[in-house]
């Protein structure tokens, strides 16, 4: 992915975070978004497109069922 040299290192990184363990890959993407505003907002144009590269990737990976979006223990 442009920008990133290794997904496979964030993806590791990503499920054994807490924000993943507690409620789940959805809430990733959710901060990736955030951080990719105010990047925006800071005139980092290049860095938030990176950035939301990311989220999408993470996002592909819960719809392949490779993440979990949602924790269980987080469902109504």
């Amino acid at each position: 992915m442009y920008g990133f040299a290794d997904m496979d290192a964030y993806i590791d990184s990503v499920e054994n975070s807490l924000t993943y363990t507690f409620t789940g890959g959805n809430m990733i993407v959710a901060g990736l978004m955030s951080d990719a505003q105010e990047l925006i907002a800071g005139g980092s144009q290049d860095r938030a497109r990176q950035t939301l590269n990311i989220a999408k990737f993470i996002m592909f990976k819960i719809m392949d069922g490779e993440l979990v979006g949602d924790q269980p223990s987080r469902r109504p």
